[in-house]
């Protein structure tokens, strides 16, 4: 796969603090001294008030590019990126056009080298135009330096279709990620089915819808003998069928966002259009149940799902706005103060899971902290409290669903690919 990101020489940089690198099982006190881009020194030193780890990898964006350009751009999306704490970022191909050819991939990939100060890799489609009918040139597509291959926003409904792409992927030597939705029980839901979506009267879309169609992708997989990525899991059963999955050898790795780790279909009895997304909500036990496999590991990786949309078509009744939620710059800081404060999950977890577990997961290059590395680093100031608010955000888009919300824990540095990208 290609990243691509802008051109430039690392500065001399230090940073300072406590030194948390779970994957290389480091937590000390350490003076980082990177020079030219990569790290060259690692000495003691007095604590500080700063956590430095290896910087955050996001492998679930959606930049709106090409297309909608009003409400994400290459690079609005990697400095609001930057501002996260990540050092390299996947985006999705469900834009206008779809990222289904090698032209279009390789002008976003030429574009992202002048535009965003964090490095960028596409995932393609793997359908032509996400219409789930006819394979994408996924040879072709993979020489041109796409990460993988998706159809995300829509699921592939064809079984024979998937069954043919896990072959054709393996021939690219990529995996393919997964939406798994069975449209015929979601279509007309707009929140979970359950007493929440009773109440409030809207349409229910049920666990099932996913955790259906996870099964029927592991099973596939599993025939295939092919690695699946499993995206945005938010139900119980889901991660049922993932332990089995992995317990028989299937090759499969899997996602949760932050807001299917905190929220709860509760949410929405706000009819606050930014806690709608897709998939949505869910119970309570469907929110342990991802913690549980985040914290084993079965589940590997934070994904933001960032999905930014304008004002205006958030600003309808719930049932007209559209799915998603924005998230580069308020994943770590709600993790932690939802989860890590209050014991829920430790520090160590959470960077693992934002860092090395989804680089590993994707195949992509994993931020260390060693001598020799390049330098990929996030500094935290766990105690700095920070209110969200719309005008804070580098995104061009401000649909959080934590406007107005105090947070404990923040990003003050981010050194992406060698170069300092970010500092509050």
């Amino acid at each position: 796969m290609t990243f691509a990101c802008r051109n430039g020489r690392g500065d001399f940089l230090v940073l300072e603090g406590r030194v948390v690198a779970p994957a290389q099982r480091i937590d000390e006190s350490l003076r980082i001294t990177v020079t030219d881009g990569v790290i060259s020194s690692l000495e003691p030193a007095p604590a500080g008030t700063l956590v430095v780890a290896p910087a955050f990898v996001d492998p679930h964006v959606h930049l709106r590019t090409p297309g909608r350009e009003d409400e994400e751009t290459l690079r609005s999306g990697a400095e609001a990126a930057a501002a996260g704490g990540f050092c390299a970022i996947v985006a999705m191909p469900n834009t206008d056009p779809v990222v289904d050819c090698a032209p279009v991939l390789g002008d976003l990939l030429a574009r992202a080298s002048t535009e965003a100060v964090v490095p960028m890799a596409f995932m393609a489609a793997i359908s032509k135009g996400q219409r789930g009918e006819e394979l994408t040139e996924m040879a072709e597509l993979a020489a041109a330096g796409a990460a993988a291959f998706t159809d995300d926003g829509r699921p592939v409904v064809s079984a024979a279709l998937l069954r043919r792409a896990l072959r054709y992927c393996a021939l690219a030597e990529r995996p393919l990620a997964l939406h798994c939705e069975e449209p015929t029980l979601s279509r007309g839901g707009h929140v979970h089915e359950g007493p929440v979506s009773g109440e409030i009267g809207l349409g229910g879309y049920p666990s099932l819808a996913e955790s259906l169609m996870v099964e029927r992708d592991l099973a596939l997989a599993a025939l295939e003998g092919r690695h699946v990525h499993l995206m945005h899991l938010s139900a119980r059963e889901s991660v049922a069928a993932l332990d089995r999955a992995l317990a028989i050898g299937v090759t499969a790795t899997a996602e949760v966002t932050p807001h299917h780790l905190v929220l709860t279909d509760d949410a929405v009895r706000s009819l606050d259009t930014n806690v709608k997304m897709n998939p949505p909500l869910r119970a309570e036990e469907d929110r342990q149940a991802l913690l549980d496999g985040l914290r084993r590991g079965a589940i590997q990786a934070v994904a933001t799902d960032h999905a930014p949309h304008a004002r205006h078509e958030k600003d309808v009744p719930f049932e007209e706005a559209p799915f998603g939620v924005t998230g580069l710059e308020t994943a770590f800081a709600a993790l932690h103060t939802r989860l890590v404060r209050p014991g829920v999950l430790s520090l160590e977890t959470l960077l693992e899971r934002m860092s090395g577990g989804p680089a590993r997961m994707l195949g992509l290059p994993e931020p260390r902290i060693e001598v020799g590395a390049r330098a990929n680093l996030v500094a935290l100031d766990l105690e700095r409290e920070w209110e969200v608010s719309e005008g804070g955000f580098r995104s061009l888009s401000a649909n959080s669903w934590l406007l107005g919300q105090r947070l404990r824990g923040r990003v003050v540095r981010t050194v992406a690919d060698g170069r300092l990208v970010y500092e509050e």
